[in-house]
């Protein structure tokens, strides 16, 4: 097809007084976006503890998060009401669990949420979560590989940790935290030239090749178990390589600038209304102007009552800390209370996924192209398995949505995660403990 002169490329920037600002999609882009690969991204959102789950014949039933029924006619109950919108977009799942994640404590989960990994004993080495293999694998086409955030930051402690992405070696990713930090990453400006920039990243290359050069030798006079943790290190090393070559690639090419407007960025743990919001959006924009396109938020970590987010539902006037309404779920008053927290955040989801659904992008949506996986590696505080789950998106790289499926403790999550690298075009046979797709889920 020969592009008319009305036509523009997907990636055209508009020029002017210094400025660059990234096109928007529009319909003047669509000859050349038929030709261009479709954005396929993955998105996972975590919280900790787990949900209100009151029986059936309890007074408090309609703060059960998962439906009553499954199928296609299922009904929300009050916890997910909020994401009736967008029943067409999405698939409540139940009854999975990580086989691995069974065997250890309710406080330990959060770590091999998107790993599957086996920590038992004095064995706590994780492996690679999936958002990091995707990334390594189809991560080239945009600035950032990934992008991982958390309301806690950094990396935690092991079975504690502040973020649910680990390397191909099982290290934890650190996790940003700050949203002005996170903003200025994706779309801030430099204050150096670019000479400037390009002197520092040869720099910084010439020292890492001096630490790796050397590295040799000193490893060579080590015992085999300080072996390996110096390889270890020197895996951090050679990823600190990689993120310093890809700022070269780059370098040339400028940021998309966004409006700011309504972005809180000085929000933190002491509003975290405007906190989780601004996250949120942070995330949209990522998404939007093809920054990364794997993205993971912790919005709570699972170290008890020191965990950042603890406070948070006391803080949004929901009476207690989130620690004391999870622990709390099955006491007089409890399943509500926990229930009214549930809504919280799942009226967060439906924010971000609305975001995403409203934006065109070809010929579907954000949504359609971005696969999000949100839940929790709790059912309830110190029970494993029933992880309460909703996997949105995707509709067009092949997901089914609008039902409620409940599945068997012989059906790992893992299975999830094959059937989302599969639709990503990442052929996978097998994850971990997976025992093949999860064809409810595929169109």
């Amino acid at each position: 097809m020969s592009r008319k002169p009305w036509h523009f490329h997907r990636r055209t920037f508009l020029r002017g007084a210094g400025a660059t600002l990234a096109l928007p999609f529009l319909e003047c882009m669509g000859a050349s976006a038929k030709t261009l690969p479709r954005p396929k991204r993955f998105c996972s959102i975590y919280f900790p503890y787990g949900v209100s789950l009151p029986k059936k014949k309890d007074a408090s039933a309609k703060w059960q998060w998962f439906p009553d029924a499954v199928g296609r006619d299922y009904k929300f109950n009050e916890s997910l009401k909020c994401l009736e919108p967008l029943r067409e977009h999405l698939s409540i799942l139940g009854g999975l669990s990580h086989p691995h994640g069974r065997k250890i404590g309710g406080h330990d989960s959060a770590d091999i949420f998107l790993t599957a990994a086996e920590l038992k004993g004095g064995q706590l080495k994780n492996s690679a979560s999936i958002d990091q293999l995707m990334a390594a694998q189809l991560g080239d086409d945009t600035r950032f590989r990934s992008l991982s955030l958390s309301v806690d930051g950094g990396v935690g402690e092991a079975t504690r940790s502040s973020t649910l992405s680990f390397s191909r070696s099982g290290q934890p990713v650190p996790a940003l935290h700050n949203p002005r930090v996170v903003f200025n990453r994706l779309f801030g400006k430099e204050d150096r030239s670019l000479q400037d920039q390009r002197q520092e990243l040869q720099n910084s290359k010439n020292m890492l090749d001096l630490v790796l050069d050397h590295s040799k030798s000193v490893r060579r006079k080590l015992g085999k178990q300080d072996q390996d943790k110096f390889d270890e290190y020197l895996q951090s090393v050679r990823q600190i390589e990689q993120r310093v070559e890809r700022s070269e690639r780059w370098l040339d090419v400028p940021k998309p600038q966004v409006n700011a407007a309504g972005l809180h960025l000085d929000a933190d743990d002491k509003t975290p209304g405007e906190l989780i919001k601004t996250m949120l959006d942070l995330m949209y924009l990522a998404i939007q102007t093809d920054s990364t396109r794997f993205l993971t938020y912790q919005m709570g970590n699972m170290n008890g009552a020191t965990s950042i987010a603890t406070k948070f539902p006391s803080l949004l006037g929901f009476g207690k800390n989130q620690h004391s309404l999870a622990h709390g779920w099955n006491k007089p008053g409890g399943a509500e209370a926990l229930g009214k927290w549930d809504r919280f955040r799942a009226q967060q989801l439906s924010y971000f996924l609305q975001r995403l659904q409203d934006t065109p992008e070809q010929d579907g949506t954000l949504l359609d192209h971005t696969m999000v996986l949100y839940g929790s590696s709790n059912s309830n505080t110190h029970n494993n398995t029933n992880y309460p789950l909703v996997v949105a998106g995707g509709n067009d790289l092949g997901l089914k949505h609008g039902g409620y499926h409940r599945f068997g403790s012989d059906v790992p999550l893992s299975n999830l995660f094959v059937t989302m690298m599969n639709r990503l075009g990442m052929p996978t046979k097998n994850f971990v403990d997976s025992t093949g797709e999860m064809t409810e889920l595929i169109a």
